[in-house]
């Protein structure tokens, strides 16, 4: 029988700074509450390794994305420090809504995330396990001097170009299932044909970019993918969009590794959007990028930190890791009332248009009906 390797899943005490404070949709309690069920439904299953950091990202390593002045500011302000120009560096989503300042502690919680993520990564490539998990990571809005939508460093970024840089890795498929696009990812790489990224998201929400025009420059034209998706999108248009675009992207693209980042907030019960995925559509999801990920060797490193909903973020969690991994387990669901995929033909329409924006640059997307 072939060894199965385990499933890394990388957390930190210091996840608990990573909190925007009471009245915030973004508390560090949802960490809390997924190790809790983690350990209820995992703690002893030997595919599986919990694995503590205590290690900070250095400045250094904050730098393959962000500006020495932004660094310099966050810590600044996370200390208590006033910053008079503080809304030069981040947006008004990125402070406690009632002291309205940056929170205290934050930066270094922050910090933490980039470093699991450059962790998760080093695990991989270095044989240690074929999947890696940061939870906590996924940190997609943070641009290179500036932090917005709850994301203050870009771990995204920063592990991509470390993978680059240390493991001269050229072809790294970078998958964003979060349900807002993710611009500050999507911004780092745009002319950048190392990274194949790939991000479905619902359109006509913050930050309000994404558009499926929106295919890259220079020499990174048309490896950018944007599937913007109507409102009330479900498990089967998901599906065929897998089937129809990024499968085929990625066997034209032969990556050396899969990063996939985002958590629950595509789900019908989220709190701050209304796409429509139950639990089997994230572990559709998460089988999807497994197949995906035996084109490189079985790498890849899944980022998870987003969703509004408590009572349904860590079963969402829960269900991308496990199918991630190839592991059954039973989560129950009061399945929303969403009859069937509405938008089906909606999201039919838009892969044809992707694959048209496409074809000049993929023998894959020259076909289509």
């Amino acid at each position: 029988m072939k060894f199965k390797m385990k499933t890394t899943i990388l957390y930190s005490d210091d996840l608990k700074n990573y909190d925007f404070g009471p009245g915030h949709p973004f508390r560090s309690n949802r960490f809390v509450s997924f190790l809790k069920l983690y350990k209820e439904k995992l703690g002893k299953n030997k595919h599986f390794e919990l694995v503590k950091n205590n290690e900070l990202a250095s400045d250094e390593e904050l730098e393959f994305w962000h500006t020495k002045d932004y660094i310099q500011a966050m810590k600044a302000a996370s200390s208590g420090i006033t910053i008079p120009n503080l809304y030069r560096f981040i947006s008004q989503d990125n402070v406690n809504p009632i002291s309205r300042e940056f929170p205290k502690g934050i930066e270094k919680g922050a910090r933490t995330v980039v470093k699991n993520s450059l962790l998760a990564l080093d695990f991989v490539q270095r044989k240690r396990s074929e999947k890696a998990v940061n939870i906590g990571g996924g940190l997609h809005h943070a641009k290179s001097s500036y932090g917005e939508g709850f994301c203050v460093y870009n771990d995204v970024v920063i592990a991509a170009r470390y993978a680059m840089k240390k493991y001269d890795l050229k072809r790294i498929l970078i998958l964003d299932t979060d349900a807002h696009a993710g611009n500050g990812t999507c911004e780092a790489f745009y002319s950048d044909p190392k990274v194949l990224f790939i991000d479905l998201h619902q359109r006509g929400i913050y930050p309000g970019t994404g558009f499926a025009h929106e295919i890259g420059e220079g020499r990174g034209k048309g490896f950018t993918v944007n599937l913007p998706l109507a409102a009330g999108t479900g498990n089967k248009s998901y599906e065929v969009i897998f089937d129809e675009i990024i499968l085929p992207l990625a066997e034209e693209y032969r990556p050396e590794i899969v990063i996939r980042y985002g958590g629950s907030d595509p789900h019908a019960r989220d709190e701050i959007t209304e796409l429509g995925l139950t639990l089997g559509g994230f572990r559709m999801i998460g089988e999807k990028v497994r197949e995906i990920s035996k084109l490189c060797g079985n790498k890849s490193l899944d980022l998870i930190c987003s969703g509004y909903k408590p009572d349904i973020l860590s079963k969402v969690w829960l269900s991308l890791i496990t199918s991630l991994s190839g592991v059954e387990i039973q989560l129950e669901e009061p399945e929303p009332e969403v009859k069937s995929d509405e938008m089906l033909t909606e999201t039919k329409d838009l892969i044809k248009k992707v694959k048209e924006n496409l074809k000049p640059y993929w023998r894959s997307m020259k076909h289509y009906e």
